[in-house]
Formats: C-alpha cells, structure tokens, sequence
C-alpha cells in the first residue's frame, strides 16, 4: 500500500514527459505547468500558475501572426465540449522568439461528467526545420554567427555559390531576401547593447522557425539577414516573405516592468533570372529593403515582373 495521492502520481508522469502540458479550469486560469512546458517555453512554473494562458504568455499566433487566444481559442472551444483536432501554432517564448509547436488540446471531466478544465499538449517542432539542423550536422563552427546561432556570412557566400550555379547549369530558381531590422540602432541607444543582442537573437530564432526545411538564413552583419530560397517562384517568395515579417512583428520581448520591445523588419526580395550575378541579385534586393523602409517599414518588397 502507498500513500501517494493519484494526482499527485500523475502530476509526476506529467513532468517527465519530452512534451509540454499544462492544465487550465474553466477560467482558463493555468493550474499546472510542467517540466516539458518550461523546457520549451522558457517560462517557469512560478512565473505562470495561477495566470491565463493569454496573459503574455504563450500568444498562440497561426501562419499570418494572428492572435488565435484572444479570437478563436482551441482551449475556449474544447472547454465549451466541441472537438479539437491537433494544429500547429506558433507560440511566444519567454526570450522573444516565435517557436513552432504541434498542440493538441483535451476536455477534463469530474465524476459527474462536466468539463471542469482542458488540458494542452505541446511539441516543439522548431528542430526539424531550417540551418540550425544542418549547422549541427556540420559541427563546423566556422559557418555559425555566435551571436544568433544562425548562419555566418561564409555560410551565405558557401550556399549562394552553390544555387547560383545550380540555376546557371539547370535553371533552378533561387530567392533572395534581404531583410533589416527597423530601428534597431534606437533600440540600443534606448536599452542598451545587451538588450540589443536579446533582439537580435529574437528575431533570427522568429525568422529561423518561419522558413522551409531547406532555406539558408544567415545574418549578414549588425542588423542585417539574407534569406536563400532553393526552389522558388515568385509566389513563394512573395508568401514565405511575408509569413516571416508577420512572425516578427507578433514576437515580443519582455523586460519586466511594464516595458515591453516589439520589432519589424524591412524586406528586400529578388528573384533569380537570366543574366543576372550573385552580385546583381543582392544588390536588387538590397536596393529593395531600403525602398520598403522609406515606404513606411516593416513591409515587403516584392520582385518586379521583369525579373519572373
């Protein structure tokens, strides 16, 4: 005989799952946060129990950075006893970043068979996608930005290398994204450089979990990214352009106290083409980002018809 309690053993399996849970009542207020859950989120459970899950917490946002707590919450659904099959969401980690998680979402019931509370289930599924993975296969420290984590400058230059030539030998068309972060200079000045860093690593991670498997993301220097984009038309360079400048802009930094650092970007794109040089293209679409910024900023530049 034991005298644990049951919840309490369950609790325990709960912890010690790979997956993040968390448990809300019928007011949405989150009443259990597992190991998994601050594993992936960042967020401990003493900075979350007793809050509501959109309180500046996890600000599920969709493909186009939607807020989907506030206007279509799956757990305000399942509390109120409709079905809610498994989606993929982007969540708000505590350090910024938008992270891509599968979620599934389950009703609880007392005794008496009313729903009590909902539990959610959440998978980080930021590790299957983008450089980080192929930059960890290499082991190569010399192709990685310390900073970001993402793509140095040599590792641009190593892939774009490699595009252009496939596209000059077999015709396959490459993307360029030339992107700025807007204001970054004001966001030293005002909170200081180690803030400064915070965002930038923020918005490389955000930028990072937006993009195909396969697309190379590496910052060019200060506040500046390239985006390669293997096997691209214009229509997918138009979409994934705009996907990752959504994503930003829902990501957030929190400073405590009130003050909160939201960010935009400014995009250049170009298009591979006939005559053009790896030299040519980044220079489009770099003439483009700065077009995007004296338009207004955070906005794409999309490429012209005489580049399709």
């Amino acid at each position: 005989m034991t005298d644990e309690k049951p919840v309490d053993s369950l609790k325990d399996i709960l912890n010690n799952l790979f997956e993040g849970v968390y448990i809300v009542n019928r007011e949405r207020e989150i009443t259990f946060w597992n190991r998994g859950a601050e594993n992936i989120s960042g967020y401990s459970a003493s900075e979350v129990l007793g809050k509501k899950c959109a309180d500046n917490i996890l600000r599920h946002v969709d493909d186009l950075g939607r807020d989907i707590c506030t206007a279509g919450c799956p757990l305000s659904v399942c509390l109120s006893g409709s079905s809610q099959p498994e989606f993929s969401v982007y969540l708000h980690h505590r350090d910024g970043q938008r992270i891509p998680v599968k979620v599934r979402v389950q009703p609880l019931h007392d005794r008496s068979g009313e729903i009590t509370g909902a539990i959610e289930f959440f998978t980080d599924i930021s590790r299957d996608r983008g450089i980080i993975t192929e930059l960890e296969k290499l082991k190569k420290e010399v192709y990685r930005d310390h900073l970001t984590g993402v793509g140095n400058r040599k590792y641009q230059e190593f892939y774009f290398e490699r595009l252009y030539e496939h596209f000059r030998l077999y015709g396959s068309r490459f993307g360029v994204l030339y992107i700025d972060i807007d204001n970054f200079k004001e966001i030293n000045d005002t909170y200081g450089h180690e803030t400064g860093d915070r965002v930038l690593k923020m918005t490389a991670s955000t930028m990072q979990n937006s993009l195909r498997p396969f697309d190379i993301l590496s910052r060019n220097g200060g506040d500046e990214f390239i985006v390669l984009l293997p096997l691209c038309s214009p229509e997918t360079l138009a979409s994934i352009a705009e996907r990752l400048r959504k994503l930003v802009e829902s990501s957030f930094l929190d400073l405590g106290r009130g003050r909160i650092i939201r960010v935009t970007v400014s995009i250049g794109t170009a298009l591979a083409h006939p005559g053009c040089t790896k030299e040519s293209l980044l220079q489009i679409a770099d003439q483009k980002m700065y077009a995007s910024k004296r338009n207004g900023r955070n906005r794409i530049n999309a490429p012209e018809i005489s580049e399709n």
